[in-house]
C-alpha cells in the first residue's frame, strides 16, 4: 500500500498546488459571488421590511420577479429600463479602473441628450441609417465633453473629482431647464419643458417582437465590448489601468498621468451622453422632456448606474447582466407595490439596502481576491 507524505495531498500534489488550482478557479467569480450575496442578504432585510408592513415577503419577491420577467413586455421593459444603468456603468468601469470617481452621469446624460436633440433637429430630413447613428454619435460627444471638464479641473488644477461632477450634475439641470424654456422649447407651448416630436429618422428601430424593445440594447452591449476591448486590450487601456493602480509609478515610467485622467472621464462622460441619446430617441415620445426636473428624464441612471458597475466587479461585461438585475428590481417594484399594497417609499427603500450591502460588500470581495492571488502565487512557485 503506497503511503501519502504528509506534505502532499492524495494526488501526491504539495497543498500549495492544490491551494493554487483551488485559486485560480474561484478568483474570477468572486467579483460576482460576493455581490451576489451580498442582495440576498439585502433581500432577507427586505423581507423583514416587507413582513413589518404585514405584507408576505415570499407573494412579494414573487411579483417582483414575475414583474421584471414574467413575460416578454416585462422582460422588454426591464432591458429598457436597463440600458441607461448598463451604459452609465460601462463609464464608471473606465474611470474607476483609473482611479477616479465619476458622480457626474446625471449630468453627462442630459448634456449628450441636449447635443443628440440639437443635431437631430438641425439634421431633420437626414435618412434614418445615417441619422440614427449621427445622434447617437452626437450624444457621446456632448457627455464626453462634459466628463473631459471636471477630468482636466482633477489632473491640472487639483480639483476633487467628486466635488466637481456633482456640480456639474447641477449646471446640467439648470442648462436643461433654460434652454426647454426658450430656445428649445415646442413652438406653441405654454409651460410644458420639451421639445417638439424629433424627427421620426432619428427615432431607434425596434427590434422583432411586438415589444419596446429597440436596438439601444445592442448598443448598450455594443458599448460594453468596446468599453472590454479599451481597458484589458489596448495599449491606451493599460495605462488607463496602470494610472489607477499607481500614478507616481506611471509618471515615472512616462506615462502621461494627466491626460489620462481627463481622457478616462471623457470616455466615462461619453458612455452617460450615449445613454442620453438613448433615453430622448428609445422614448414612446421621442421628445426631450425636463418637466418634473432633471431626474425625471435620467430616471436617476447617473447613480444607479454606479451600483450595477461595482455589482459587475468593475468590469463592463459583467456590468451588462448587473444592469438587467437592477433594472429588474425596477420594474418589478412596481408589481410588488401594487400587489401588497406597500408605500412606494419602501421600494425605494429595498433598493437602497441592496445597495448598501452590495457597497459593503466590496472590501471583502478585493480581500478574496487579494487571497486568491497570493495563494495562487504561492502555489507557482512552490
Amino acid at each position: 500500500m503506497a503511503l501519502t507524505s504528509p506534505t502532499t495531498g492524495d494526488d501526491g500534489a504539495p497543498p500549495e498546488f492544490a491551494a493554487g488550482r483551488l485559486a485560480r478557479l474561484l478568483r474570477p467569480f468572486v467579483g460576482i459571488a460576493v455581490p451576489a450575496v451580498a442582495t440576498i442578504a439585502a433581500l432577507i432585510v427586505g423581507a423583514v421590511m416587507l413582513l413589518a408592513f404585514g405584507a408576505n415577503p415570499l407573494f412579494a419577491y414573487g411579483k417582483l420577479i414575475t414583474g421584471a420577467f414574467g413575460s416578454a413586455d416585462n422582460l422588454a421593459d426591464t432591458a429598457v429600463r436597463a440600458m441607461p444603468l448598463a451604459l452609465v456603468g460601462v463609464g464608471i468601469c473606465i474611470a474607476f479602473r483609473t482611479d477616479v470617481i465619476n458622480i457626474g452621469g446625471e449630468g453627462q446624460i442630459i448634456l449628450g441628450a441636449i447635443a443628440a436633440t440639437a443635431t437631430s433637429m438641425a439634421f431633420d430630413d437626414l435618412p434614418r441609417v445615417l441619422l440614427v447613428p449621427l445622434v447617437i454619435i452626437a450624444g457621446a460627444l456632448g457627455g464626453g465633453f462634459w466628463g473631459a471638464i471636471p477630468g482636466a479641473l482633477k489632473a491640472y488644477a487639483g480639483v476633487n473629482e467628486i466635488l466637481s461632477t456633482i456640480m456639474m450634475n447641477i449646471v446640467a439641470a439648470h442648462l436643461l431647464s433654460f434652454l426647454l424654456q426658450d430656445l428649445l422649447i415646442e413652438p406653441g407651448a405654454i409651460k410644458i419643458q420639451q421639445t417638439r416630436r424629433l424627427s421620426a429618422n432619428a427615432d431607434l428601430p425596434l427590434l422583432p417582437g411586438g415589444t419596446r424593445l429597440h436596438i439601444g440594447v445592442l448598443v448598450a452591449v455594443l458599448v460594453a465590448v468596446l468599453g472590454y476591448l479599451l481597458l484589458f486590450r489596448s495599449a491606451l487601456g493599460m495605462r488607463l489601468r496602470s494610472v489607477g493602480h499607481n500614478p507616481d509609478a506611471s509618471q515615472y515610467a512616462g506615462m502621461a498621468v494627466k491626460r489620462s485622467i481627463t481622457q478616462a472621464l471623457a470616455f466615462s462622460g461619453a458612455c452617460c451622453g450615449i445613454a442620453g441619446a438613448v433615453l430622448v430617441f428609445g422614448s414612446e415620445s421621442h421628445r426631450l422632456i425636463g418637466e418634473g426636473g432633471a431626474a425625471a428624464f435620467t430616471q436617476n441612471a447617473g447613480f444607479n448606474g454606479i451600483v450595477a458597475a461595482l455589482f459587475g466587479g468593475l468590469h463592463p461585461l459583467f456590468t451588462v447582466p448587473a444592469s438587467f438585475l437592477f433594472g429588474g428590481m425596477l420594474t418589478g417594484g412596481n408589481d410588488l407595490q401594487r400587489a401588497v399594497q406597500v408605500p412606494a417609499a419602501l421600494v425605494v427603500a429595498l433598493n437602497g439596502v441592496v445597495v448598501v450591502f452590495v457597497v459593503g460588500s466590496l472590501r471583502l470581495r478585493d480581500r478574496l481576491r487579494t487571497w486568491a492571488g497570493e495563494v495562487k502565487s504561492y502555489g507557482g512557485r512552490a
